[in-house]
């Protein structure tokens, strides 16, 4: 039992030992800090090599030391100690800013005992393959899921320059896609997962393709605006997705107006699954 224990904790890389620890409930693994640092810089004393860098990141702004987490971890003494562990994800931003040659055999290491977003950080394509594959098996069809791929791209792209202007990722970024999504179809985003019934389940996986189309024009638009004006400031920039919305909902009323009904709709992929018609 212990010996399966050990190879559970313990991986090896270059010969040498990194501890790490398995967390079933999110499904990460998570990694000591300071043996990957002991690995790449071959330091004598990598925690205080670990301590200098962490420092200097947070001197920078960086927010992958609070990222970093704490856990209790078996020591050469056969102590357990509090120690510096970091995701799959995390640990690949941190090795970034360690300069060691063997940086990039790590990262191809860390992808195969790690995680696998890791190798799609590496190789989009795999994300891409994995998402098309997940969808078709849901159930989707193949004009919606192409859609919804571009629709991905887009996003990507828009808060790609979010970032960019300073935008910290989570309520900012609720806040603007709200003031794009008001803007274009008329709903919050909370009013339109309501019309659609959906809970904790993704509004655009629950798009029609025009209500995709639609979305993509205003991200599009708005990203658009952002480097034409070289946007800066969270005033800025709701201003500019209220009119990136606004170019992708005038859109939106000239189309209703010609069909005769509102493009905007409650079916969504949930209810097609039950039986019910979704345009996809």
């Amino acid at each position: 039992m212990q010996k399966k224990n050990t190879k559970n904790k313990i991986a090896i890389f270059d010969n040498k030992e990194i501890r790490r620890h398995w967390d079933a409930e999110k499904e990460l693994w998570y990694f000591s800090v300071v043996d990957v640092v002991k690995v790449l810089t071959e330091s004598i004393d990598a925690r205080k090599y670990w301590n200098k860098l962490a420092q200097r990141l947070r001197d920078e702004g960086s927010e992958m030391v609070t990222k970093c987490h704490h856990l209790k971890m078996q020591a050469s003494d056969g102590k357990y100690y509090i120690t510096d562990v970091a995701d799959t994800e995390v640990m690949f931003r941190l090795i970034q800013s360690i300069p060691s040659p063997k940086a990039e055999p790590f990262k191809l290491w860390l992808a195969r005992v790690g995680y696998e977003r890791l190798e799609e950080t590496a190789d989009p394509e795999l994300s891409i393959n994995r998402a098309l594959k997940t969808y078709l098996q849901k159930g989707y069809s193949q004009n919606w899921i192409n859609q919804r791929l571009k629709s991905i791209e887009i996003r990507k792209s828009l808060t790609d320059e979010w970032e960019n202007r300073g935008v910290k990722e989570g309520k900012e970024f609720a806040i603007l896609t709200d003031e794009i999504t008001k803007a274009w179809a008329g709903l919050t985003t909370k009013e339109y997962k309501n019309l659609k019934e959906l809970k904790k389940q993704s509004l655009r996986d629950n798009m029609t393709n025009l209500e995709l189309v639609l979305n993509m024009l205003a991200e599009t638009a708005t990203t658009e605006i952002h480097k034409k004006e070289h946007s800066k400031g969270i005033s800025k920039l709701k201003s500019d997705a209220k009119a990136g919305g606004n170019i992708a909902g005038g859109a939106r009323k000239k189309l209703e107006k010609r069909l005769g009904h509102s493009v905007v709709t409650k079916d969504n992929f949930l209810e097609k699954k039950k039986g019910k018609s979704i345009t996809n």
